[in-house]
Protein backbone atom coordinates (compact mmCIF):
# COMPACT_ATOMS: atom_id res chain seq x y z
CA UNK A 1 0.00 0.00 0.00
CA UNK A 2 1.44 3.60 -0.93
CA UNK A 3 1.98 6.01 1.42
CA UNK A 4 -0.62 8.74 1.80
CA UNK A 5 0.61 12.12 1.02
CA UNK A 6 -0.41 14.85 3.77
CA UNK A 7 -1.79 18.15 2.64
CA UNK A 8 0.85 20.13 5.45
CA UNK A 9 3.54 18.05 4.44
CA UNK A 10 5.46 20.73 2.76
CA UNK A 11 4.76 23.23 5.56
CA UNK A 12 6.21 20.76 8.14
CA UNK A 13 8.64 19.28 6.87
CA UNK A 14 10.42 22.90 6.81
CA UNK A 15 9.05 22.66 10.74
CA UNK A 16 10.91 19.43 11.03
CA UNK A 17 13.78 20.57 9.46
CA UNK A 18 14.31 23.79 11.72
CA UNK A 19 13.64 21.30 14.70
CA UNK A 20 16.65 18.86 13.59
CA UNK A 21 18.87 21.90 14.48
CA UNK A 22 17.48 22.74 17.63
CA UNK A 23 19.91 21.35 20.44
CA UNK A 24 18.47 22.89 23.39
CA UNK A 25 14.71 23.24 22.79
CA UNK A 26 12.39 26.44 23.53
CA UNK A 27 8.64 26.24 24.21
CA UNK A 28 7.93 27.18 20.98
CA UNK A 29 9.91 24.16 20.05
CA UNK A 30 8.91 21.70 22.41
CA UNK A 31 5.14 22.54 21.40
CA UNK A 32 5.54 22.51 17.69
CA UNK A 33 7.33 18.80 17.68
CA UNK A 34 3.90 17.59 19.78
CA UNK A 35 1.93 19.30 17.94
CA UNK A 36 3.49 17.88 14.57
CA UNK A 37 3.96 14.17 16.51
CA UNK A 38 0.31 14.45 17.30
CA UNK A 39 -1.07 15.68 14.03
CA UNK A 40 1.10 12.76 12.11
CA UNK A 41 0.10 10.00 14.60
CA UNK A 42 -1.95 6.79 13.18
CA UNK A 43 -1.67 9.10 9.48
CA UNK A 44 -0.73 6.42 6.76
CA UNK A 45 2.22 8.16 5.51
CA UNK A 46 4.91 10.76 6.01
CA UNK A 47 6.71 8.64 7.81
CA UNK A 48 9.92 10.35 6.96
CA UNK A 49 8.61 12.81 9.11
CA UNK A 50 7.73 10.66 11.98
CA UNK A 51 10.67 8.78 12.44
CA UNK A 52 12.73 12.57 11.87
CA UNK A 53 10.22 14.06 14.37
CA UNK A 54 11.01 11.18 17.11
CA UNK A 55 14.89 11.89 16.19
CA UNK A 56 14.25 15.44 17.20
CA UNK A 57 12.21 14.99 20.59
CA UNK A 58 15.52 12.21 21.27
CA UNK A 59 18.19 14.53 20.67
CA UNK A 60 16.66 16.87 23.13
CA UNK A 61 16.89 13.56 25.79
CA UNK A 62 13.18 13.22 25.79
CA UNK A 63 10.73 10.51 24.83
CA UNK A 64 6.83 11.54 23.71
CA UNK A 65 5.58 11.35 27.36
CA UNK A 66 7.94 12.98 28.49
CA UNK A 67 6.69 15.56 25.91
CA UNK A 68 3.70 15.99 26.32
CA UNK A 69 4.22 15.93 30.11
CA UNK A 70 6.43 19.25 29.49
CA UNK A 71 4.14 20.47 27.31
CA UNK A 72 1.26 20.25 29.19
CA UNK A 73 3.43 22.60 31.66
CA UNK A 74 3.92 25.10 29.24
CA UNK A 75 0.54 25.16 28.22
CA UNK A 76 -0.71 25.69 31.96
CA UNK A 77 2.08 28.10 32.44
CA UNK A 78 0.32 30.91 30.11
CA UNK A 79 2.30 30.15 26.60
CA UNK A 80 0.67 31.33 23.18
CA UNK A 81 2.59 30.62 20.27
CA UNK A 82 4.18 33.41 19.24
CA UNK A 83 5.89 34.18 22.86
CA UNK A 84 9.64 33.12 22.05
CA UNK A 85 9.82 36.02 19.84
CA UNK A 86 9.17 39.52 21.46
CA UNK A 87 9.53 41.39 18.61
CA UNK A 88 5.65 38.94 17.21
CA UNK A 89 3.15 40.41 19.92
CA UNK A 90 0.20 39.05 20.36
CA UNK A 91 -2.76 41.32 20.43
CA UNK A 92 -3.10 45.17 21.49
CA UNK A 93 -1.19 46.72 23.65
CA UNK A 94 -3.60 49.72 23.36
CA UNK A 95 -5.64 49.63 26.45
CA UNK A 96 -2.94 48.33 28.49
CA UNK A 97 -1.58 51.89 28.97
CA UNK A 98 -4.14 52.84 32.16
CA UNK A 99 -6.96 54.45 32.61
CA UNK A 100 -9.41 53.97 29.77
CA UNK A 101 -10.83 56.89 28.37
CA UNK A 102 -14.57 56.86 27.14
CA UNK A 103 -16.75 58.87 25.22
CA UNK A 104 -20.46 59.47 24.88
Amino acid sequence: MAEQQHPLYASDRRVVDRLLQVRVPQDGDLVDAARLIHRYMGFPGASDLQENLDRAVNLWSLDREALQVRCRAIWAAGFRPGMDNADEAVGSGFDTGGKAETSI
